[in-house]
This record gives structure tokens, C-alpha cells and sequence, in this order.
């Protein structure tokens, strides 16, 4: 039976995909590893070739805005990183030494662009290759992201100080020639209700972006001053920009695009033709990370479904829907549950995803997930965790509750100034619709959840029922308090979320607790789960020393086995 030490060594991860003169680019992370270094693969002379860099980095990583940012870009003298141990960018040709975090590199022949970012606020900053010269092109007291240029003009993404890029987010252009300053920048896209982001020049010069102006993040052109859809549709062609320097999209040659199309938790990919024709391509896949490359008329993408684990795979495109795969996470372990997905009525509809328990037929004990969002959603994809679970006769159903992306802005805003409340009452009837439908046992239900999803968590057992047990990973405690201990990112997603009621109040929990956290977490500081487990008469906190807001190697583990502990205690209660 799988374990969670096997679930923290099946811990391979692939991200930032890019691909420059047909060679590929990722990062790669696994336990085994023990950090982050960034691969390439090429065909050379007909064979496949894959190669680790040799960039003097404890470990590649961004935290660009709490969250992250590209962190390598490639140079004509091999690649720039920044290093995840002191956020400076290091390589053969450029090396930073300032208090800043640098992320979101995007690299030409005389230049390296990014950002940088400190307690003041972000500059877009680009640095000599020759010199090493750093010069700071813009600067704000809010965010900027994805500087992109192009023969003599520059794109970039901005957004204030006081709103989340998937709320309101603009795209802006402005002159610039290598060496020199910016001319007068010109707002392209994006405002108040309006989020636009991932910039990227075409050939003939038009700027391509994605915009939810319609509702939903599709794809947009901007040329000779003038705005147009390209491929309007009633999907999320984007992801919540909680990274900087996305890629949800990718132009290919003779003006064709490959790009995701997300509805619901399911990921698809398609292909917009240059009259505007969208052609799905039909790949064994349920999620795609937003790093989609091109290496000729092929489209490179890093994927999952809920019986494969991450590959980085290249896709053709000329209709014979042929799919490569290059690299793969490895693991000797197979997977004993695939979801079904569900939709559930709560005053408008939520999806879910429910994996049954191995072997077993009838009520079962069930976990209740929400995920770590809230501006997020699901993934429909393979995961070890959840096996770890139903292996044991548990069933797992992971909920897209109200303000989960994949749905369109109008759900995604559902929960702002409701929060423990909508998602509580999402989770609350995804249990009683699988109690009602016989899949679930009455007394061994459970809620778990992770960062935001700990908060709902803890919400969900404020009340009596159906939650016999609530397990907090990481969790948001106090929302108010949040506001001014979130990193400066995400003080304005507390806002945003927060209310009057929104603290966990120790007396109105009804139900046992077990809240696992590091002392190292940034994101959701450890002194507001320690002031709460003291507070519990039935609360229970395991301290991870030395660890930060997201698990994995032996931490991971150590959770795992301490929620198993804690929901078999529960079921030994009731066998008594």
C-alpha cells in the first residue's frame, strides 16, 4: 500500500517551459533532487538529447511577489537564474547584488529584462549583457510583470497596489530601443474590471494579451491602435496570474496560435487557424500547465490526467494529433482511483471531483477537500495525496466552490466579502449530496484543506454537521489580521475576501481540529494557528519545524500520517 513517504518522493515537478532556436527550457524539482535546477532537451543529429545546466544556483526559484516569477531566462551566453536562496540572478554573463527579488527574466541578444521587487514596491529593470549594467526602466509603488520587447518596443503588465491582477490589470506599450529609455507609455488594454496580462508579440508587430473583458479570459490582438477579439469563446483561456510570466498561449508559424481552453476543472488544448477557425486538438490529457512552448510547428506543454503523472510533452499540429513524450515524472506507483465528476446544486451550481475508495462498494468514509485557492481551482489530475487516501478505504471529493477560476469572473468574484461562507456551504452539500446518495458514512465525514482551503476548513466546523473532523494545512486563521500579515501581493486579496465575521473564533469551533504548520510560513504566519490550538479544548497543532507554507520530503509525510492518525482516531471513536 502506497505510503506517505513514497507520496513525498512521488514529488517530481515540472514548470516554466520555454523554448528558444528549437532547444527546450524547464525547471525541474523533485525530493530526490533536493532543489530546482533547469533542463533543456534538442534533437541533435536526429536523436533527443536532455541536459542539465550547469548554473551556480543552491536552487532555481523566483518568489516575485510571495507567489513567483520566471526564474531563467536564456542569453547568447548560456542561461540567467535567479537564485532561490537569495532572489539575485546569477549566471555566466549577468550577477546581481541588491536587496531586491528578481523574477520574470525574459532575455534578448544585448539585454536581460525583469523585475524586481522590494518592501517599496516593483521596478521593471534591464541589465546589460555587455556591461552589466543595471538600469531601472519604470518603477511603482504597485506591481509590474512581464516585460516583453520587440524591435524598437516594449510590452509589460502593470497593477495597483491595492487589487489582484486577476481583478484589475493592465497591459501597457511604449517605445524603447536597447541601451536607451522608454518613450511615452501607452495603455493598451485593462482597467478597473478588466483584467489583461501575458503580452506577447507577433511577427508583423501586433500585441496579442488575454482579457476577461467579456467575462472570460480569451485571447485579444492589438494593432495600428485597434483592439480585436481572436478566438471569442465561453471558456477560461488563461490562468489566475498568481505566477508572473504565464503562458497560456504560443504562436506558431504561418500565423496559426496554440492555445489552452479551460472549462470547468478539465483543460483542453486547441489551435486558432489564421481565419479565426478554433480546431481542438485531442490529447490524453485533463490538465496542462500554463507554459506552453513551440518548437517548430509543435506545441510543447507540460501535462497531467488523473492516471498520468506530469510529462512534458511536444504535440503536432497538422491534424494527426501525434504526441511526443520527453520527459516524465517517474514513479513505480499506480494509481488506485480516477474521479468522477459531479455537479452539485448550491444556489447555482459547483463541480466536483469524487474518487471513490479502492475496492469498495457502498458508504465509505469520505474527505471533503477544498482546495487552496480561493482564487484558484482543482486539479484534475493525478495525485498522490488523494491515492494515499482512497488506498485506504476513504472516499476524496475535491470541490470547486464559489470563487474558483475555470468558471468565468462572475463565479470567480462570488466569494469576495463572503468568504468561509459560500465555499462552507459548497462543501457543506457535496457531503450531504454523497451522504444522500449512499456513498458516504453519516458519522465519518471530514473537511481538510490547505492555505485558504485550511480556512474553510475551520469555517466548516463552526456549526453541527455533517463534519466530524476538520484538518487545517497551512491555514488563514484571522482574515482581518491577514490583511497586514499577507506578503504585499496578497493584502489586497484579504481585503477583498474579508467581513466583520471572518476571524475563527476558538469558542464556536464544535468539531476536533488538527492544524499542521511550519514556523517558516510567509504567507500564513504560524503565530495565528498557535494562538488557536491553545485556545481549543479539542485542537491539536503539529509544528513543522524549519518548514514553510507548501510541504513536501519529509514534512509532507509527517502530515500525511498525522491526518490518517487523526481521522482513524475518529473511526475508532465510533466502532466503540
Amino acid at each position: 500500500m502506497l505510503t506517505a513517504e513514497q507520496v513525498a518522493e512521488a514529488g517530481t515537478s515540472f514548470d516554466w517551459l520555454t523554448a528558444t532556436d528549437g532547444v527546450l527550457y524547464w525547471v525541474e524539482s523533485s525530493p530526490q533532487l533536493g532543489r530546482a535546477i533547469v533542463m533543456s532537451w534538442q534533437l541533435v543529429h536526429g536523436s533527443a538529447a536532455v541536459r542539465r545546466s550547469d548554473v551556480d544556483a543552491a536552487s532555481v526559484g523566483s518568489s516575485l511577489h510571495a507567489y513567483g516569477g520566471r526564474p531563467y531566462a536564456v542569453v547568447p551566453s548560456g542561461i540567467a537564474v535567479v537564485d532561490a536562496s537569495n532572489g539575485q540572478i546569477t549566471g555566466d554573463a549577468v550577477r546581481t547584488n541588491t536587496k531586491h527579488v528578481h523574477g520574470d527574466l525574459d532575455g534578448s541578444a544585448a539585454e536581460l529584462l525583469g523585475v524586481r521587487e522590494d518592501d517599496r514596491g516593483d521596478e521593471l529593470v534591464s541589465i546589460g549583457l555587455a556591461t552589466t549594467a543595471s538600469r531601472t526602466l519604470r518603477s511603482t509603488d504597485g506591481f509590474l510583470a512581464s516585460p516583453r520587447a520587440k524591435a524598437d518596443r516594449l510590452a509589460w503588465v502593470q497593477w495597483d497596489r491595492d487589487v489582484m491582477p486577476w481583478d484589475s490589470c493592465e497591459v501597457w506599450v511604449a517605445d524603447w530601443r536597447p541601451g536607451g529609455r522608454l518613450g511615452e507609455p501607452v495603455r493598451v488594454a485593462g482597467g478597473t474590471g478588466e483584467s489583461a496580462f501575458q503580452p506577447t508579440w507577433g511577427q508583423d508587430g501586433s500585441l496579442y494579451f488575454m482579457s476577461d473583458r467579456s467575462g472570460w479570459w480569451n485571447l485579444y490582438r492589438w494593432h495600428d491602435g485597434n483592439v480585436e477579439p481572436v478566438a471569442p469563446m465561453e471558456a477560461e483561456c488563461a490562468a489566475a496570474p498568481w505566477e508572473s510570466g504565464y503562458a497560456n498561449y504560443v504562436l506558431l508559424p504561418g500565423g496559426r496560435i496554440g492555445m489552452t481552453v479551460q472549462r470547468g476543472p478539465r483543460h483542453g488544448l486547441v489551435v486558432v487557424e489564421p481565419g479565426g477557425e478554433v480546431r481542438p486538438i485531442d490529447v490524453p490529457y485533463t490538465f496542462i500547465k500554463p507554459f506552453l512552448a513551440a518548437v517548430g510547428d509543435r506545441i510543447a506543454l507540460i501535462c497531467a490526467s488523473p492516471t498520468r503523472s506530469q510529462e512534458i510533452a511536444l504535440v503536432a499540429t497538422d491534424g494527426s494529433n501525434e504526441v511526443e513524450v520527453i520527459r516524465r515524472a517517474a514513479s513505480k506507483q499506480r494509481p488506485v482511483a480516477v474521479p468522477e465528476v459531479i455537479r452539485i446544486g448550491s444556489g447555482g451550481e459547483v463541480t466536483v471531483l469524487f474518487y471513490p475508495p479502492a475496492g469498495g462498494s457502498g458508504p465509505a468514509p469520505l474527505i471533503v477537500r477544498a482546495h487552496s485557492g480561493p482564487t484558484y481551482g482543482m486539479d484534475y489530475r493525478l495525485d498522490w495525496e488523494v491515492q494515499f487516501f482512497t488506498a485506504r478505504g476513504f472516499g476524496v471529493a475535491d470541490v470547486d466552490y464559489h470563487g474558483s477560476t475555470g468558471y468565468g469572473r462572475e463565479f470567480r468574484t462570488a466569494l469576495d466579502g463572503r468568504w468561509g461562507t459560500v465555499d462552507v456551504e459548497d462543501c457543506r452539500n457535496t457531503a450531504l449530496h454523497l451522504l444522500a446518495t449512499g456513498r458516504a458514512r453519516a458519522d465519518a465525514v471530514f473537511i481538510c484543506g490547505a492555505s485558504a482551503g485550511g480556512y474553510t476548513a475551520l469555517r466548516a466546523v463552526r456549526e453541527d454537521g455533517p463534519f466530524a473532523l476538520a484538518v487545517a494545512r497551512s491555514a488563514i486563521v484571522d482574515p482581518n489580521r491577514w490583511t497586514t500579515t499577507a506578503p504585499r501581493f496578497q493584502r489586497p486579496h484579504a481585503t477583498i475576501l474579508t467581513h466583520d465575521d471572518a476571524k475563527i473564533v476558538p469558542q464556536q469551533i464544535r468539531r476536533p481540529v488538527l492544524l499542521i504548520h511550519g514556523d517558516r510560513d510567509e504567507i500564513a504566519p504560524i503565530e495565528d494557528a498557535v494562538e488557536l490550538a491553545s485556545a481549543l479544548a479539542s485542537g491539536r497543532l503539529l509544528r513543522l519545524d524549519g518548514v514553510g507554507h507548501y510541504l513536501s520530503g519529509a514534512a509532507l509525510a509527517a502530515a500525511l500520517d498525522a491526518e490518517l492518525g487523526a481521522y482513524m482516531k475518529v473511526l475508532s471513536d465510533c466502532a466503540e
